[in-house]
C-alpha cells in the first residue's frame, strides 16, 4: 500500500472509537471544572453539527468506555474526570505534552 492510499483509507472502528475517546476526554477536561450533560456534551464535541443517531451513540459509547477505565464518573448523567484523569493530564502539560 502507498502512503496515499493509508492517509485516504476510513479509520478501522477500532481507530474512530478510540478519536471518539479522545476527543471526549481531552474536552472534558478543558471544561473542568464546568460539568456538562451527555447531551451537552455531544452538541459541545458536534458543535450542533453531527445530530446522527451514529455521532452521539459514539459520545456515549465513549464517555462509557471512559467511565470504565476509571477516566470519567458520570452520577446522574453528568460527566466529570476523576482524580486519575486529572492527574494525569497535569502530568502530561508538565512534560510539556
Amino acid at each position: 500500500m502507498h502512503d496515499d492510499d493509508i492517509r485516504r483509507r476510513e479509520p478501522t472502528p477500532e481507530e474512530h472509537d478510540r478519536l471518539f475517546r479522545r476527543a471526549v476526554l481531552d474536552r472534558v477536561l478543558e471544561l473542568h471544572p464546568t460539568h456538562l450533560r451527555v447531551v451537552e456534551l455531544v452538541l459541545e464535541i458536534t458543535a450542533g453539527a453531527d445530530e446522527s443517531f451514529e455521532g452521539s451513540d459514539a459520545i456515549e459509547r465513549a464517555v462509557r468506555d471512559l467511565t470504565g477505565a476509571g477516566l470519567l464518573h458520570c452520577p446522574g448523567g453528568i460527566v466529570m474526570p476523576t482524580n486519575a484523569a486529572l492527574c494525569s493530564a497535569e502530568l502530561s502539560e508538565e512534560d510539556g505534552g
